[in-house]
């Protein structure tokens, strides 16, 4: 299948469900925390899925990579976040259970993608 539009990578449908995903975990922190972790765990979510899409939208291979490692980065961002809330007793483990598994998820595709798109000059 040929890719058209950042859309339709599975890389990117399986990001938006961890921001789904961390959206529902995040309603469970108490409300004093709206503009503390609950504000910074969200930021971290979306900001993996617009980091895939706007690499795609990039003419160039390395612009493309660099926004895959910055989406890598707000994915280890949220995984912090998530083990602060546990940790805090915010949110049980299995409260953060989904996020945990699509947060693997996704990081495995990103390394793929990643490995996919360096330069063979690179190597």
């Amino acid at each position: 299948m040929r890719v058209k539009s950042y859309r339709d990578l599975v890389v990117w449908q399986k990001a938006m469900d961890l921001v789904i995903a961390a959206y529902r975990t995040s309603d469970r922190f108490p409300p004093d925390e709206r503009y503390g972790l609950t504000s910074q765990l969200r930021r971290a979510a979306v900001s993996i899925p617009a980091n895939i899409a706007e690499g795609h939208g990039r003419t160039h291979r390395r612009q493309y990579r660099h926004h895959l490692a910055i989406a890598r980065g707000s994915l280890a961002e949220l995984e912090t976040h998530l083990t602060i809330a546990v940790r805090l007793e915010l949110i049980s483990r299995e409260d953060g259970t989904e996020c945990w598994r699509l947060s693997q998820e996704v990081g495995k595709m990103l390394t793929k993608v990643i490995q996919a798109l360096r330069d063979p000059k690179d190597a």
